[in-house]
């Protein structure tokens, strides 16, 4: 279990460079359409049709946003009370927490913008943590064995 919940916490950080990745693609993609004479409004991609190729990465952004990331988080959790690692409750709990912040600022980041900003911070914070979570399974070994006194 030890494995799961290391694989696990490094999945959560490797999620989070990808959000970053999509994000960003997403939103420069955006930006050459509208300076090519796309129209941006809240109708955008209400139609079914993709506006603009790098659009997908908003999607994937979204989707691994308020779902897969949560998920694994809470598997993270999950494996967290039989992985036998010191401190794997506390770092995944820490985990989930911070996707829980995550995807709270990200919802609220479409009507107060301000909280767009920490929801970049928080993902950095987010991507530590999981790194610390991930780091602290790999530190843990089995113990070796002890070999047997010579009398």
């Amino acid at each position: 279990m030890k494995h799961v919940y290391k694989v696990l916490a490094y999945l959560v950080a490797i999620e989070v460079a990808v959000q970053a990745a999509v994000m960003v693609w997403g939103d420069a993609g955006m930006g050459k359409w509208v300076s090519e004479g796309g129209v941006l409004d809240k109708t955008l991609g209400e139609s079914g049709e993709m506006p603009f190729p790098e659009f997908i990465g908003l999607i994937i952004h979204a989707f691994n946003g308020m779902i897969a990331i949560p998920v694994i988080a809470l598997l993270l959790l999950i494996s967290s009370f039989w992985a036998k690692v010191p401190g794997a409750v506390k770092a995944a709990g820490l985990v989930l927490l911070l996707v829980v912040l995550q995807v709270t600022f990200g919802i609220l980041g479409h009507s107060i913008p301000l909280v767009g900003a920490v929801h970049g911070l928080n993902a950095l914070l987010l991507f530590t943590a999981a790194l610390y979570a991930a780091r602290r399974g790999a530190a843990v070994r089995a113990p070796e064995p002890q070999l047997a006194a010579r009398g």
